[in-house]
């Protein structure tokens, strides 16, 4: 992807080096919160309530970030950015308003208005604040862990926590909640709808001539990897269909890809779809 030299967003907190303990009056409906919106990284609910321990104030020390966490963290935020200005772009098309996001940048744990949570749940969003938070070390693990390098894997994860914006700036989440579906089966829908947005962003990334050849399957690899088959038969050799969160390598790749074809918002209601 083309970035270097193009506007970065402001709409960047940097908590790198600080920790964060668990806020008192936080309670479960934040984790409730938490597990439902959840992440692209493939946490599971074992893991964020493990990571939600902990009472204590917010310590800082100081954090000094080597070349590589630099070049990334300009990195996502002109992909923040780009996001801005396509989904700015579709809103007022739709005669509404997109109010911009804040990206956090953070290191081991952060405290959100969902919560305090560990680095291991992966990159998530929380409605309850409307930030996108990520610890710049989930790019390593795309590469090694996940085995989806490329610049243009981790814009994906960007867009697609972005997408959960969208997703609550038009009501999405909750308009669509109550449809008489599970727990996991609303999440896997949700969560095939941020795909679909992030797509949606990478069409329009490519109408702006950033994206390079190999950028859309870098994309599509990252969303593969990111499926609940594939990361649960890597952890156990076997899949249980039933348990899914986010969805498969299949279905993400695909509703990414119908988002980046159509680049538009229409198409992208996973909750009505009869077929994910």
């Amino acid at each position: 992807m083309q970035w270097r030299g193009r506007r970065a967003s402001s709409n960047v907190e940097d908590r790198r080096g600080k920790g964060g303990g668990l806020a008192i009056g936080g309670g479960i409906g934040g984790i409730v919160l938490v597990l439902l919106v959840t992440l692209l990284g493939g946490g599971n609910g074992g893991d964020i309530l493990n990571s939600l321990t902990g009472l204590g104030s917010e310590t800082s020390t100081p954090y000094q970030e080597t070349a590589e966490e630099k070049d990334l963290s300009q990195f996502v935020s002109v992909v923040l950015a780009d996001t801005e200005d396509v989904w700015t772009g579709i809103f007022k098309q739709k005669g509404l308003v997109y109010e911009n996001p804040t990206l956090v940048l953070y290191t081991d744990r952060v405290q959100s208005a969902c919560g305090t949570t560990g680095s291991s749940v992966g990159p998530f969003y929380c409605p309850g604040d409307h930030k996108l938070y990520i610890d710049l070390s989930f790019y390593d693990e795309l590469r090694q862990k996940f085995q989806a390098p490329g610049d243009f894997a981790m814009a994906y994860v960007v867009a697609h926590e972005v997408g959960h914006h969208v997703q609550t700036l038009l009501g999405d989440i909750n308009q669509k909640a109550a449809g008489g579906q599970s727990a996991n089966q609303l999440s896997v829908r949700t969560e095939l709808q941020a795909d679909y947005y992030a797509g949606v962003w990478a069409h329009h990334a490519q109408d702006m001539n950033v994206l390079e050849q190999g950028d859309l399957e870098e994309a599509l690899t990252a969303a593969s990897a990111v499926g609940d088959d594939t990361i649960q038969k890597k952890a156990q050799g076997y899949a249980v269909p039933e348990s899914f969160t986010h969805g498969t390598a299949e279905q993400r790749m695909r509703w990414f890809k119908k988002g980046f074809d159509s680049g538009t918002i229409e198409g992208g209601d996973t909750f009505r779809a009869n077929k994910l």
